[in-house]
């Protein structure tokens, strides 16, 4: 079995991203996965910066780190904020990425050599796409493969019907697409 992870790049209540999200795990399963579901809000990561790292790698960070470096690949979703990914999101991702425990400054062990998808749902017409160009650039530096499949749910307030599901076929497939590929992606390189 693949071992895949889902993250929302938001903890709001009623988020379309983490709706997002959970509809993604329903096709992952389908697919034969099996998905860790990653909930940021029961992660106490304080903003980056070195000086806190130096005095003290805060222990859900270890955790969250250590979680990620279980799995074969990871399903991102994120809200767009000006242009870009969330915040909480950039955050998480930034501490899972540093060395822990004798590694080498550039280890990524959390990352490094696994497939990752992308996902967002915004109220905007553009469905969070400006934030899906700079979270695969984030992903690709951190030395994770990012798959070309991607989805952005414009007006993500009519997107989901009330079981949680995408209402669009034509978004529904794209879902759909972009987990079986991730699936086949995941255990290709973990193989």
């Amino acid at each position: 079995m693949v071992r895949i992870a889902v993250v929302a790049g938001s903890v709001r209540s009623g988020s379309f991203n983490v709706m997002l999200a959970r509809a993604a795990i329903r096709h992952l399963e389908a697919h034969g996965a099996t998905v860790t579901w990653v909930d940021l809000a029961h992660f106490d990561l304080p903003l980056y910066a070195t000086a806190i790292e130096a005095e003290r790698f805060p222990a859900d960070a270890l955790r969250l780190k250590q979680l990620f470096a279980g799995q074969q690949g990871i399903l991102f979703t994120s809200p767009e904020y000006n242009g870009s990914v969330s915040p909480l999101l950039k955050n998480a991702i930034d501490w899972a990425s540093r060395p822990t425990d004798g590694e080498g400054p550039v280890a990524l062990t959390a990352y490094r050599g696994k497939a990752a998808a992308i996902m967002s749902a915004s109220l905007s017409p553009f469905g969070g796409l400006r934030g899906l160009m700079q979270l695969r650039q984030i992903l690709t530096t951190i030395q994770m493969l990012v798959i070309p499949d991607q989805l952005a749910v414009p007006n993500a307030h009519q997107a989901f019907d009330n079981e949680g599901r995408l209402r669009d076929p034509l978004q529904t497939s794209l879902l759909e697409s972009s987990a079986a590929r991730l699936v086949k992606v995941a255990a290709a390189l973990s193989g």
